[in-house]
């Protein structure tokens, strides 16, 4: 067996199966593991898919959401431990791979038309 092999059999191992079918555009809440001390919780963190990049083990989707007037985007590893679940609020019909264009618009320009072809 050649080194590709056993580094896709080991990753194979770790990849996650219950991620919903995400795409760019679309509303979505991760449940992100928190360890506070000895305590573990989950918190949730909505926002809509800008970006995602790589496959398999790498693969990663940038969330961007608005709080408190200030933008917040952060960058989730889908096969990482510290995901507890993804879930999909709603669909997004958009036209580009990557959405950085929603960092220079503000209030209601950033809003996204649904899209009802793809399920939830």
């Amino acid at each position: 067996m050649n080194a590709e092999a056993i580094i896709r059999s080991i990753e194979a191992e770790h990849l996650k199966s219950d991620i919903p079918k995400i795409y760019v555009g679309d509303t979505v809440e991760v449940g992100v593991r928190i360890t506070e001390g000895n305590k573990e919780r989950v918190q949730p963190y909505k926002g809509t898919v800008i970006s995602m990049q790589n496959g398999g083990i790498n693969e990663t989707i940038t969330v961007r959401k608005v709080f408190q007037g200030v933008g917040v985007e952060r960058v989730f590893l889908l096969h990482s431990p510290m995901i507890d679940k993804i879930k999909v609020e709603r669909r997004g019909k958009v036209r580009r791979a990557k959405l950085y264009y929603l960092r220079d618009r503000v209030g209601k320009a950033t809003r996204i038309k649904q899209r009802f072809d793809r399920p939830i």
